[in-house]
């Protein structure tokens, strides 16, 4: 799905699909942290069964007001003992599958909150 944001200084999802994700229209195709800041670095966790709570420690390092955590082609809750770091800082998690966080993240970003896409981009089915 090609996403259509409006005109914006900070780094964008330019669309998604099975398998990928575009930042600024560059093909992304393993898991990523995105950030409005300008952040933006390969998260390694191929698939939602590989996060631990230190992938959410190192979110929480980067001190945005909000994650937006997308958890791959379905939306799947993580553990709350992961979240034990955002939480002591204070910062916000939303959880929803990843075309929708990418959709969320163009909004938040494009209105200049610090905000944070960590996205699950997994492998399509049998792949």
């Amino acid at each position: 799905m090609k996403l259509q944001p409006d005109k914006s200084d900070v780094q964008t999802l330019t669309a998604h699909g099975p398998g990928w994700v575009a930042i600024n229209n560059e093909k992304v195709e393993h898991s990523v942290v995105l950030g409005s800041r300008g952040e933006r670095f390969e998260w390694n966790c191929a698939r939602f069964e590989d996060l631990e709570a230190e992938h959410f420690a190192q979110l929480a390092s980067l001190g945005a007001e909000l994650v937006i955590f997308g958890s791959g082609e379905r939306i799947r809750f993580p553990k709350p003992q992961w979240l034990q770091a955002l939480m002591a800082r204070r910062t916000g998690v939303e959880t929803m599958d990843t075309p929708a966080a990418c959709r969320t993240y163009n909004i938040l970003a494009g209105e200049g909150r610090h905000v944070l896409a960590a996205l699950i981009v997994e492998s399509p089915s049998g792949g």
